[in-house]
């Protein structure tokens, strides 16, 4: 393993936990405005916390928190010693922001190298990282872990599948980096080419996350590919992927020396013993840019902490089982209905009126939006209507970073509800995903 903190006993892992955390409310109490008034309303300091019991008195800290404090009213340090800025797309056009300094920066280099060392990733290794690149903090990520570890890396991104398989091919790589439902297109398109997958390729291990992946999908990555199939998990306001990373196991080990893990009950907050099925909570304790307390992630998950026979003592948690609210991913890119409510409401033409209509193309999610266009509008005929649906469409790839297809239908033909409307008609394959 990359680090021998990996098996520390857990005696010694929460002295340094403690530690940190400790370092990590002082600098937050003292440097972020909104944390020393939430630390003052529940009446307290940072010499408050004595032990890792004292984390569950700290206030938690929400995604509506980073968008209520844009751009940069969280950070710890002033603009000058930030080196890297990420963001995500957000529900009100605001998307949520977060920095790294070069301590940062180290940080994530660190736990992408033990991510991609679970599979002794090394020199000799051809790393072919097919996530995104951009604001995203997915393929930086990679790429850099990748490096750190003396691998070479293939920086191919996101579609081209055709020319993705050619590199594969060509420069032999022998680690596949993306999201799952991309791996499966992967394969079969490479079948519809004409490849033969375990003859023509060298991929032994794959690192993949960024969206839901059912036991079944899994399994058939494995079969069809011939690899190590192994998890990626992470978020971009913990630090990006490299929170936790799956061992040959088959276990998710959650990088603790850097993020503690709590789960919480999401409607009354109290912590929940391991074994228990909860929303995931986590505590940065060694970021500089943007240290956050008790960030609610709205994952579901369960926490272990029996060692692992790979040796490493880290705490376990289960793949995310679904989410504690209505964030849709899709093809690895995160989704709220609000979101798309709001596009619409920036677009003259349109009703308040909408369904979000989730499918699948092959293996890839398709998101389709049926919108009813007000009487004017529809009253102006097809030049008219043609011009609302293209500019739909290019303020949700500008808001959304996907490609949405609009679907215009007439006033007053989307079904009304007396009590919650039903925005989403999700008519992908049940078994792993959020319905």
């Amino acid at each position: 393993m990359w680090n021998e903190i990996e098996s520390a006993p857990r005696e010694e892992l929460e002295k340094i936990q403690l530690r940190r955390l400790q370092d990590t409310c002082q600098r937050v109490y003292h440097l972020v405005p909104f944390y020393k008034k939430k630390f003052d309303e529940l009446g307290i300091k940072p010499a408050d916390v004595r032990s890792l019991e004292d984390l569950k008195r700290l206030p938690f800290t929400t995604k509506q928190d980073l968008r209520d404090h844009y751009p940069f009213g969280l950070f710890t340090v002033p603009m000058d010693q930030v080196v890297r800025i990420h963001s995500s797309s957000g529900t009100t056009g605001k998307p949520t922001v977060v920095g790294y300094t070069k301590h940062d920066m180290e940080v994530w280099i660190e736990v992408m190298a033990r991510t991609l060392s679970m599979v002794d990733v090394g020199p000799g290794d051809v790393v072919h990282n097919a996530y995104g690149y951009g604001l995203f903090t997915g393929g930086l990520g990679f790429h850099y872990g990748a490096e750190k570890v003396g691998a070479a890396v293939v920086p191919s991104s996101g579609g081209f599948t055709k020319r993705q398989l050619l590199l594969m091919k060509d420069f032999g790589a022998t680690i596949l980096a993306c999201t799952p439902s991309f791996a499966l297109h992967l394969a079969e398109v490479a079948k519809e080419e004409g490849y033969e997958l375990k003859k023509d390729f060298k991929i032994r291990a794959g690192f993949f996350g960024a969206e839901p992946a059912s036991q079944g999908l899994r399994e058939e990555l494995k079969e069809q590919w011939g690899l190590i199939y192994c998890e990626a998990y992470g978020l971009s306001e913990i630090i990006g992927p490299g929170v936790a990373a799956g061992c040959p196991y088959g276990n998710l080990h959650i990088f603790e020396d850097h993020f503690i893990p709590e789960v919480i009950d999401s409607e009354t907050g109290e912590v929940l013993p391991d074994g228990e099925e909860g929303e995931l909570v986590f505590t940065t304790v060694t970021k500089q840019a943007l240290p956050i307390i008790r960030y609610r992630t709205k994952d579901v998950t369960v926490l272990h902490r029996e060692p692992c026979k790979c040796g490493r003592t880290l705490t376990v948690m289960e793949s995310v089982k679904g989410r504690a609210d209505d964030m849709l991913i899709v093809n690895g890119v995160n989704v709220f209905p609000s979101q798309v409510e709001h596009v619409l409401t920036k677009v003259e033409g349109t009703t308040p009126n909408y369904v979000i209509v989730l499918d699948k193309k092959g293996v890839l999610d398709k998101l389709e939006v049926w919108v009813e266009v007000d009487d004017k509008t529809f009253a102006d005929g097809i030049g008219a209507l043609e011009a609302l649906k293209a500019r739909l469409q290019q303020e949700m790839l500008n808001d959304l970073y996907i490609n949405v297809k609009i679907k215009l239908v007439e006033p007053k033909t989307l079904e009304r509800s007396m009590g919650k409307a039903k925005r989403i008609i999700d008519k992908r394959d049940a078994e792993g995903l959020k319905k």
